[in-house]
């Protein structure tokens, strides 16, 4: 954390009203942010910061970042379906803010699509439906403003693995572009994981293996509170679900 963001968030944390620009809100939020896995409530802190800023300066950096709380508010802090669909919702509505304050931002451009694709999961296959086109739409601007963002690329091979042929779905793609990604950032955990999943759907037990026990010894996590909470403890449980149901032989039986 550099001087600034830690001088910052210590004034932020004694009185809030003093971040004079969105810029000083984004910084503290994102130092609060780096490690919210020894204090999820830094969660809450975060986005409680970024609130006030975008009620004084709608800029679009400080809205997207906003969208990526509510996000990860989401994620780690709801405590009911209901308080996760309304913290997507205002991830989403949020993002759409930015792209109105600044159309050519990429960050906003994923937030919606992630958000969304968040609520896509919970409200189930028909309801989902209707909110595909914004997904595709989403990805495709993500990668035309960037086609090098990791996260535009995971987004991308994602849906390339889940959709049916008829909606656009292709395995080949996906695997590409999910590999892509992981070239471009080899500790993004949460892309390895993608990848696992994609062979575990392909039955290339293998291949799965090799992922998830690469998540499991991680050294240099991108994103560390992620990879501690979240994905580290699933690529585990896969593992073991692997071992368990002779996919592959146990560590103990391996020649």
């Amino acid at each position: 954390m550099s001087r600034r963001a830690v001088l910052v968030v210590a004034l932020l944390t004694l009185v809030p009203s003093v971040a004079s620009t969105a810029e000083d809100a984004v910084e503290a939020a994102r130092a609060l942010l780096a490690a919210w896995h020894e204090e999820p409530t830094r969660i809450d802190r975060a986005r409680a910061l970024l609130e006030t800023a975008v009620a004084a300066n709608r800029a679009s950096t400080a809205l997207a970042e906003l969208a990526r709380v509510w996000f990860l508010t989401g994620d780690f802090r709801g405590s009911s379906e209901d308080d996760r669909l309304a913290a997507y919702a205002r991830g989403a509505d949020t993002a759409r803010r930015a792209i109105a304050a600044s159309p050519r931002d990429e960050r906003a451009h994923l937030w919606l699509a992630l958000n969304t694709g968040r609520i896509a999961e919970l409200r189930g296959t028909m309801r989902a439906a209707t909110l595909l086109p914004t997904l595709r739409s989403e990805s495709q601007t993500v990668l035309a403003l960037n086609p090098s963002s990791v996260e535009g690329l995971l987004l991308a091979g994602s849906l390339a693995a889940e959709l049916p042929a008829v909606l656009g779905g292709d395995a080949a793609r996906a695997e590409a572009l999910l590999t892509r990604a992981l070239e471009l950032d080899p500790h993004h955990t949460g892309g390895r994981l993608e990848l696992a999943r994609f062979y575990l759907a392909s039955r290339r037990w293998r291949d799965a293996q090799r992922e998830l026990q690469r998540v499991v010894e991680e050294g240099s996590a991108t994103d560390l509170p992620r990879w501690t909470v979240s994905e580290r403890p699933r690529a585990r449980a896969l593992l073991a679900e692997l071992y368990a149901r002779g996919r592959i032989p146990a560590p103990s039986q391996a020649p």
